[in-house]
This record gives structure tokens, C-alpha cells and sequence, in this order.
């Protein structure tokens, strides 16, 4: 799942003089102003462009489908009068969540 849009981090490069701005293993890394070797995108960047923008549209389509299976599994678990479609919702929705961390 990205957390980030590579328009948000090219924005930032660009307001900051970054260059040639590149992902690598999920790190986005870029040349600061007068070097000769690309660096992470700082942390605390990250941390700062992710609250202002808020969620990525990969987070949005995530957030979406885990309240969708949610609202299914509880039709069955109605329907059929049979709790195991809600655990399912229950760890489909628990590993989505778990992908929401931030790795930096």
C-alpha cells in the first residue's frame, strides 16, 4: 500500500531544491541542493507532508473495500445465523489496518 503520492513528494522536492527524485524498496531518495549522492527523504518531512494531505488514494480504495466487506459480512452473519462471516471481516479488516502503519 502507498502512503504517499509521488506528486506530494516531487512537490516537496521541488519547493526544497530536491532532484531527481527516485523510490527505491519503499524509500523515497532524491539529491538535496549541491550534493553528489542521493539521501532519504527525511523523516520528519514525511511526517509533516502526511498530515497535511492526509490519506493516499491507495488508503482511500483500502479504507472502502474493508467497511464494504464489513457491511456484507454482517447481511450473512444475519442471513445465516452464523457468526464465522463477521470473523472473517474481522481479520480481513485487522490485516488492512496493520498496512496502515508507516514505515520510514
Amino acid at each position: 500500500m502507498k502512503h504517499f503520492s509521488d506528486n506530494w513528494i516531487k512537490e516537496w522536492c521541488q519547493d526544497n531544491g530536491w532532484t531527481d527524485l527516485f523510490l527505491e524498496s519503499r524509500h523515497y531518495w532524491a539529491f538535496p541542493p549541491h550534493a553528489v549522492m542521493p539521501l532519504p527523504i527525511p523523516k520528519e518531512t514525511l511526517i509533516q507532508i502526511k498530515a497535511e494531505k492526509g490519506l493516499s488514494q491507495d488508503e482511500k480504495i483500502w479504507s472502502l473495500i474493508a467497511v464494504m466487506v464489513t457491511i456484507i459480512a454482517i447481511a450473512f452473519t444475519y442471513l445465516l445465523h452464523n457468526p464465522m462471516a463477521l470473523v472473517f471481516a474481522f481479520a480481513f479488516t485487522a490485516i488492512i489496518v496493520a498496512n496502515f502503519e508507516l514505515e520510514y
